[in-house]
């Protein structure tokens, strides 16, 4: 390869390790000043790093771009949790809900992170928690958006633990049901009296990205309620999508009879 192109290389490279690894969004300055590359250079090469989905710039600062998020855990958590805070907190503050934010693991989902109002607080905080497909809306949401093929390493701790796949109860069922809705339903299967609605937010067709949950009291899940869940969950999982500038969080064609069980 010639000199300049792995230049080019070794540049566009360093700055997407310096995003990816930094804990906190970065400046233009202090990205340049990690990599040492004078700040018109970093700047041209960040634009294209940008356009190629691997850095997101948000205002002033650099985070892991879509492209980035999909390689790295850790760029996954630092990137997601920054930018989406603020919609996890408009969000509980629009449900009066607990609200989290879930990416897939090998069989499960990790929470990233969560708001819990001061009411609930005798629901559980799961943050950096693992969660299996058959107790949470969360997974569902996720692992409903994977290819069928995809399915099997989630599917694999269900069957395990002795919960159906078939029939009224079973899990397949409830993964076509999401698949058709876009939204995940759970109720008193974790924890007794709590329910939970979730939506994941795509990178595109069978590439869940990461999922949104509202989280409360069961008695408060009644179909209104739902309903306005939905909505609301809706609105933020496309505020998530537009700031990843990623695809939508809603399946084409997808229906919207909330209500029913995923």
């Amino acid at each position: 390869m010639p000199k300049s192109a792995s230049s080019a290389v070794d540049k566009a490279l360093d700055l997407v390790e310096a995003v990816s690894r930094s804990e906190r969004p970065l400046r233009l300055s202090e990205i340049a000043d990690e990599v040492g590359l004078h700040r018109p250079t970093a700047y041209r090469v960040l634009a294209d790093l940008v356009r190629r989905g691997w850095v997101l710039r948000s205002g002033d600062h650099y985070l892991p771009g879509a492209a980035a998020l999909r390689l790295s855990r850790t760029a996954a958590a630092n990137s997601l949790v920054t930018l989406a805070r603020p919609i996890l907190e408009a969000l509980a503050g629009r449900t009066g809900m607990m609200v989290n934010l879930q990416v897939l693991e090998h069989d499960r989902s990790r929470v990233l992170d969560a708001v819990r109002p001061a009411r609930l607080e005798m629901i559980s905080l799961l943050t950096d928690r693992t969660l299996p497909v058959h107790r949470f809306a969360g997974p569902l949401a996720l692992v409903a958006a994977l290819p069928p093929a995809a399915r099997a390493p989630y599917l694999r701790p269900a069957a395990e633990a002795g919960h159906p796949m078939q029939g009224p109860e079973g899990l397949l069922g409830d993964l076509a049901t999401v698949e058709r809705t876009g939204f995940a339903v759970e109720r008193g299967r974790n924890e007794a009296l709590v329910a939970s609605v979730g939506r994941a937010v795509l990178a595109g067709p069978g590439r869940p990205l990461c999922a949104l949950t509202v989280v409360g009291p069961d008695a408060e899940f009644d179909e209104p309620t739902l309903a306005a869940l939905c909505e609301a969950l809706r609105d933020a999982a496309a505020a998530v999508a537009e700031l990843l500038g990623v695809g939508t969080a809603a399946e084409p064609g997808e229906r919207t009879d909330e209500g029913e069980k995923g």
